[in-house]
């Protein structure tokens, strides 16, 4: 974010966080003050920025105004680039919740479930008037709207897929209990003979068999 933004033009600390949060970019990217100034000390570490000039308004203390280096400008380049090509597992909360969602029950899942699927919603209805918003106040360009668009997208699917797991709750075809996931993992323990993660009352239950 840092070597971005003065691609555009030298800028001081607190200049580059009034920026992003007046163009929104604070949404995608967290922007902290405590940590900002950390990472342009940094940047001026590992060459990337410099100092340009001090500057100091009325009686407000000396901000130091940074540019980029042409080191700078290469890494911005490299960055963007890999950030965009590249899939990573960034690991998000939901899907580490959904891998443990069987110590929960049926009931309390699916109230779970239904509380984030309207909280989706609201969401999906900001973010659209937010659009809708800038678009008005702003004429904004798609380009520079992408990843509002591209929020809205991934929030759109994942209440689509909240919901049909809903649905699939609803009717039962999806449903589970302390004695449903006993049997698999005897059923694993006798087909392979030694499984991860068996429930130990499982195999305490075979050890005390005659």
């Amino acid at each position: 974010m840092v070597l971005v933004l003065l691609a555009e033009q030298p800028m001081h600390p607190y200049e580059m966080q009034r920026v992003m949060q007046w163009r929104g970019k604070d949404q995608v990217v967290r922007v902290q003050r405590g940590s900002l100034y950390p990472a342009v000390e940094r940047l001026v570490k590992a060459g990337l920025i410099e100092p340009s000039e001090v500057e100091r308004e009325g009686r407000r203390p000396e901000r130091t105004v940074y540019r980029l280096t042409d080191d700078g400008r290469e890494t911005a380049f490299a960055w963007l680039t890999d950030m965009l090509r590249t899939v990573r597992n960034e690991y998000p909360e939901f899907p580490a919740a959904l891998s443990f969602m069987p110590l929960l029950s049926v009931g309390d899942v699916r109230a779970n479930l239904r509380l984030r699927a309207l909280g989706l919603g609201k969401q999906i209805a900001a973010f659209k008037s937010e659009a809708v918003d800038l678009a008005e106040r702003f004429r904004l360009p798609r380009l520079f709207a992408l990843e509002d668009e591209y929020r809205l997208a991934m929030a759109e699917a994942e209440q689509a897929w909240v919901l049909s797991l809903l649905d699939e709750m609803d009717s039962r075809a999806l449903t589970w209990d302390t004695e449903q996931i006993r049997a698999w993992a005897q059923g694993m323990q006798d087909e392979l003979g030694s499984f991860p993660g068996i429930p130990r009352a499982v195999t305490e239950a075979r050890e005390a068999d005659p």
